[in-house]
């Protein structure tokens, strides 16, 4: 099991980005969180095997038309953060 932090960049926010995340998540096998930063980003901390992770973030970047994500800057963590669903905050 790995975790990711990520974070989502673009028109991520007001737009259905988070649901989105959290159906992505559910359907790769992910637990964790979503939720809005301030600075119009979106903050996704997941833990799955990396096939899912690597899954998950291919979802994310072919969202739907509304969605726009131009960027995904993940850091792995050191150590992996178990959860038991996966969340919107």
């Amino acid at each position: 099991m790995h975790s990711w932090k990520i974070i989502a960049r673009g028109r991520v926010q007001g737009v259905g980005f988070r649901h989105y995340a959290q159906t992505c998540a559910r359907r790769c096998g992910i637990t964790g969180y979503v939720r809005n930063l301030y600075d119009g980003s979106v903050l996704i901390e997941a833990t799955g095997d990396q096939e899912s992770l690597n899954r998950f973030c291919e979802l994310l970047r072919n969202a739907n038309r509304f969605i726009d994500v131009r960027e995904l800057e993940i850091i792995e963590q050191d150590k992996t953060v178990m959860y038991n669903d996966f969340q919107i905050l």
